[in-house]
């Protein structure tokens, strides 16, 4: 009996430290997304190519110098990397305290732009502070994006109560309003955003269709509201019947033009002021033309690949404030992308919104780079085995 009892004794111990062994093979690593980070870093250089190619001709015209816009954006890009390297450095979960702070602060900026910046077509949307620009719709973005992550992160058992995200999307209404008076497609992104974090939030979906309802009304007030909206609409239907189609026409000439292969790079025709600004909203007609439907294709992947390492960072962040601030940047570049390229191949009316990464803007890119900053910051608190 002794004998057995000793027997077991050594077949537990065994096991122990087959076990203990196991355990110090598991070794748990915070990484941060390295995919994520070069993915980013194609596109800007991607974009800093194209934005050349694109912008070379008109600013030499208008500024004597091929560089102009380039050079800018590169500044814009400098700041953003900084914004980026601050994010990554710091505890994504600050900002689930300052969540108010920031929706209040871009809720005032987006008031006072109205009466103290500048813009055209009636409609104030810069700040202009020496040689720079800064448009506060771009900054009100992300304020929403960390604003409803922290709401949501807050009360996850009530956003299955589809009243509790009625008043959810609510708060929101005050900020859509004013940027809608003056930037309405921006507007749209802004609520776009939310009810996609929202959506997600939520698992019943049937009610959402009442909110896209809804959302399609407020759109159609607002057009009415600025001739030069309707305008737009006017040239979305029929493109050759006045002269705001004109843009339309020339890009949907440079996307036909480019064929297959494109042209080549830097051989564009319609670059050389036949596109209005084309380095803006314009490009990825330009991308098309010179690089052709491979180009454009090959640009549409590395989105798609972009969108995906932000779900498998959602997916394994170790918080809900963390996986759903990334769902909101995720929403952000997707819903970019998708209308931006909608525009330029008229499938819906020309609403002034630029392609991520690739368009010129200061504002835009500097907060874009940031908000890949936050998302670094949420990836490096994943755990994953060795």
């Amino acid at each position: 009996m002794a004998e057995k009892v000793r027997s077991g004794g050594r077949i537990r111990a065994r096991k122990e430290k087959t076990v203990h062994r196991a355990a110090r093979g598991v070794k748990k690593v915070r990484y941060i997304d390295y995919t994520l980070l070069f993915m980013v870093i194609f596109l800007l250089g991607f974009g800093m190519v194209m934005l050349y190619s694109t912008s070379a001709y008109n600013a030499t015209l208008r500024m004597g110098d091929s560089a102009y816009y380039l050079k800018r954006q590169m500044m814009a890009a400098a700041l953003g990397f900084a914004g980026m390297f601050v994010c990554v450095k710091m505890d994504y979960r600050i900002f689930q305290k300052l969540s108010g702070l920031a929706y209040i602060g871009s809720l005032a900026l987006c008031v006072l732009v109205i009466f103290l910046g500048s813009g055209k077509d009636d409609s104030n949307r810069w700040f202009r502070i020496g040689g720079l620009s800064i448009q506060p719709s771009e900054i009100a973005k992300v304020a929403v994006i960390i604003f409803l992550a922290a709401m949501v992160s807050r009360a996850p058992k009530q956003m299955r109560d589809f009243k509790y995200c009625i008043r959810v999307i609510a708060a929101i209404l005050p900020l859509f309003a004013v940027v809608a008076y003056t930037n309405l497609s921006t507007a749209v992104i802004i609520m776009g955003i939310a009810v996609i974090m929202v959506f997600v939030a939520n698992p019943n979906y049937k009610p959402f269709f009442a909110i896209a309802g809804v959302m399609v009304v407020a759109v159609i007030v607002f057009i009415n509201m600025a001739s030069y909206r309707q305008d737009r609409i006017q040239a979305w239907l029929d493109p050759e019947s006045t002269d705001k189609g004109y843009q339309t026409l020339q890009g949907l000439y440079a996307i036909g033009s480019g064929g297959l292969f494109g042209k080549g790079l830097g051989e564009s025709v319609q670059k050389l002021g036949f596109v209005p600004e084309a380095q803006n909203d314009m490009i990825f007609s330009i991308i098309c033309e010179e690089l052709g439907l491979f180009g454009a294709i090959c640009v549409i992947l590395m989105f798609l690949l972009l969108l995906w390492r932000f779900m498998v960072i959602a997916n394994h962040a170790k918080d809900m404030f963390g996986s759903y601030l990334v769902i909101g940047i995720m929403a952000h570049i997707a819903l970019q992308v998708i209308l931006n390229i909608a525009v330029v191949t008229n499938t819906i009316p020309n609403t002034g919104i630029t392609l991520p990464f690739i368009s010129y803007g200061g504002t835009s890119i500097a907060i874009l780079l940031t908000e890949m900053g936050v998302a670094l910051s949420v990836s490096k608190g994943l755990q994953i085995d060795m």
